[in-house]
Parts: C-alpha cells; sequence; structure tokens
C-alpha cells in the first residue's frame, strides 16, 4: 500500500510557498505594515524600502534593474499588461501580433480581445510536434507591421524549452519587441540573461515557490513609456500599476526569488528530473501503456511528464485517483465544458489522444517515497478502471 495519504503531483499549477517565504514574510501581516505609498512617515518607508528589495530580487534573477519590475496580482495579469498596454500605444502601422500556438490562454485571450475590439491582427507561430518555435519559420512571418510577438519560455502543459536566445536575435534584425511568458521558467530554466533577450517578461510568484496573487511585468526601460496603463488611479509603479502594493506578497515573491538565486538551480532540476523520468520508467515497467506526449525528457522542464495512456480516459484516471494523488488533464474548462487542449492539438494529438493525456509535475518537496506512491497510485487506478 502508498506510505502517504496524498501525493501532489500538480506543480505546474501551483507549488507550495517554501518555509523560508513564509518566514519572511510573517513580520509584515502584524508588525511591518506600513502602506508602502506612504511617504509621510517611518512605517510607510520601511514598507517602500522592503518592496524595493523585493523588486531588486525579482529583477536580479532575470537580469534586470529593479525599476523595470511591475508588481501585478499574477502572470495573467501581466500578460494582459503586456500585450494590451503595448497595443493601446502602438507606433502608426503596427498592426500584427503574432503569439505562438502553445501559449497560455490568458495570452491568446488577450491577443484575441486586441483583435475584435481594437482592429489589430494576430497571426498563429506554429510549433512542431514537440512544441518548438522554428526561428527561420518565424523569420517569414515577420515584416514592418509586426507591433509585438509573444511565445512563452517554458509551455505550461507539456514543458517545452524554447531557444530564447535564437528567437531574440531574429526579433532583434526587424526591432519587435519580444514578450516571453516565464512564468514556468524559473523552476525549468538558467534565468540570468533573460532580460537580455525578451524586452517584456512576464512571473508568477506562485510558480516558483511564493506566495499566490503575487506577480510581476518586466519592462524593458525605453518601452515603459510605449506602455498603456489596464488599472488607473494614484499613478504608483510610475504611473503603470495603479493601486496599493500588496506587501507581504510583494516580500514573499523577493524571497522566493532570492532563494533561487542563491541555491543551485542546476542541482535542484536534476533531482526532480530524475525524480520524474523514475516515475515514469516505474509506469513502464509495470506494464502502462504509456507514451509522452511534447519533446524529450532533457529538453523539458525537470518536472513535467505529460503522459498518454493509450485506451483510458484522462477524466476517468483523475476521479479514480482521487484523494490520493493531485494531477491534471491541463485541458481548458473556461465554460465549464472541457475541451481537447489546445496544445496537445498544436503539437499533431487527436482529440482521443489529448482526452487520454495527463500532465503530471513534480516539484522542489516531491520525495522518492512520493513518486513510487504516485505511480502505485496509478497502477492501482488503471487496474481499477480495466476490470469495468
Amino acid at each position: 500500500m502508498p506510505k502517504t495519504n496524498s501525493v501532489y503531483a500538480d506543480y505546474q499549477a501551483t507549488t507550495p510557498a517554501d518555509p523560508r517565504v513564509i518566514k519572511k514574510m510573517d513580520p509584515y501581516w502584524r508588525e511591518f505594515f506600513g502602506n508602502p505609498h506612504s511617504n509621510n512617515h517611518a512605517r510607510g518607508w520601511q514598507a517602500e524600502q522592503a518592496v524595493q528589495e523585493a523588486a531588486a530580487s525579482v529583477a536580479g534573477l532575470i537580469g534586470a534593474d529593479s525599476d523595470e519590475i511591475v508588481f501585478t496580482s499574477g502572470a495573467t495579469e501581466a500578460n494582459n499588461l503586456a500585450l494590451m498596454g503595448l497595443a493601446r500605444r502602438a507606433l502608426p502601422g503596427r498592426t500584427r501580433i503574432l503569439t505562438s500556438a502553445i501559449e497560455h490562454k490568458c495570452v491568446l485571450a488577450a491577443a484575441r480581445s486586441l483583435a475584435s475590439r481594437d482592429g489589430f491582427t494576430v497571426e498563429e507561430i506554429v510549433v512542431d510536434g514537440e512544441g518548438f518555435v522554428d526561428p527561420d519559420s518565424l523569420k517569414k512571418q515577420l515584416d514592418n507591421d509586426v507591433l509585438l510577438v509573444s511565445i512563452m519560455a517554458v509551455n505550461n502543459e507539456i514543458g517545452t524549452i524554447q531557444d530564447m536566445p535564437a528567437i531574440a536575435g531574429v526579433l532583434a534584425e526587424w526591432g519587435i519587441p519580444f514578450h516571453c511568458d516565464a512564468a514556468q521558467a524559473p523552476c525549468a530554466m538558467e534565468m540570468g540573461d533573460m532580460s537580455a533577450h525578451a524586452d517584456l517578461v512576464s512571473l508568477s510568484g506562485h510558480k516558483m515557490y511564493g506566495p499566490q496573487g503575487i506577480g510581476a511585468l518586466y519592462i524593458r526601460r525605453h518601452l515603459q513609456e510605449r506602455i498603456e496603463p489596464l488599472i488607473h488611479g494614484g499613478g504608483q509603479q510610475n504611473g503603470l500599476r495603479s493601486g496599493t502594493i500588496p506587501l507581504p506578497l510583494c516580500v514573499g515573491f523577493g524571497a522566493a526569488a532570492q532563494l533561487l538565486a542563491d541555491t543551485s538551480g542546476s542541482g535542484e532540476r536534476d533531482r526532480i528530473a530524475r525524480r520524474r523520468d523514475r516515475f515514469v520508467e516505474l509506469l513502464k515497467s509495470d506494464g502502462a501503456p504509456v507514451a509522452v506526449n511534447g519533446p524529450a525528457m532533457s529538453h523539458r522542464h525537470p518536472g513535467n511528464a505529460n503522459l498518454r495512456l493509450e485506451g483510458f480516459d484522462a477524466q476517468d484516471i483523475l476521479g479514480a485517483l482521487q484523494p490520493g494523488l493531485a494531477a491534471a488533464t491541463g485541458a481548458a474548462c473556461t465554460t465549464g465544458i472541457p475541451e481537447p487542449s489546445h496544445v496537445l492539438r498544436a503539437i499533431g494529438l487527436s482529440a482521443a489522444e489529448c482526452d487520454a493525456s495527463i500532465r503530471f509535475s513534480f516539484g522542489r518537496f516531491t520525495s522518492d517515497d512520493e513518486i513510487d506512491d504516485a505511480a502505485e497510485l496509478v497502477m492501482t487506478a488503471l487496474d481499477g478502471l480495466n476490470a469495468y
């Protein structure tokens, strides 16, 4: 029997906050709770200093400066601010927006909104069967009328890690701003030169062992005057995002970024990848009908295993796994009606293959015992479904 009551295998949906992050945040709920925009007293100055330190830590993660960081409610808001903010101050003649076929739904929805309400043309950048953008193919889509190209660094469903320098090099020839949804990137790749490649970078606290409800948009300094804010009010954050900054969340976000910078990120990624690979091998050795969706294990998010279990329905498997194991299909359910994953369809899977696919994702706190338990729970679920 499994040694644990519940195994968490949905790290790409959200990571648990690191205890060191929680400890760092704690005083800012009760002791140092000043408004960082109150500039008439010491409590406000103290809060502002804490926010500046957090911004410096987040900026340091991607090689940027703290005045290029705009705190948001999360990566969804950051993605919306990047696309809509730039579009609503678009230079004359810049009418096309290019997004990869496997972008997060919030990027695709923001682009569609700009097309329907503001008259922009949105074009899809195709990906290959592993989810990679081909820089040479992208180059053929570029012209002087392109406003923005949005390509995520690491895919949230199949874990594909894009070649950021190659993509950036193609766009630099045209002077086209490059937006990167990097919400999944901090736990998957080296981030120190991200700002050297992308002009706008979206980040999320809860995808990197920080708190939920906080994210950031890096905006290259010279682009900031070309961004129309989505939220108007007191003009905080250089007028780019009004509203009181959530002090404890900023502190936690900064602490999470600092932990990633201070520890051996490559060592943690290697450890997680070994456990992920063991999970897949255990399923295969037990005879599960497993196929891996997306790129080779060495070219994806180290915690990601998007698996197709031939002959089964993913929703049935997930139901049979409850409450023992948390995983996800990765399919959108925005209207309450599940539909095949647009990411899996974009890499060539049929609707039936999408319906048989589950994303298992592991992380910093996944133990060897949990990997063994997870594989055993999946096999037990499959055996039970086969019995019907």
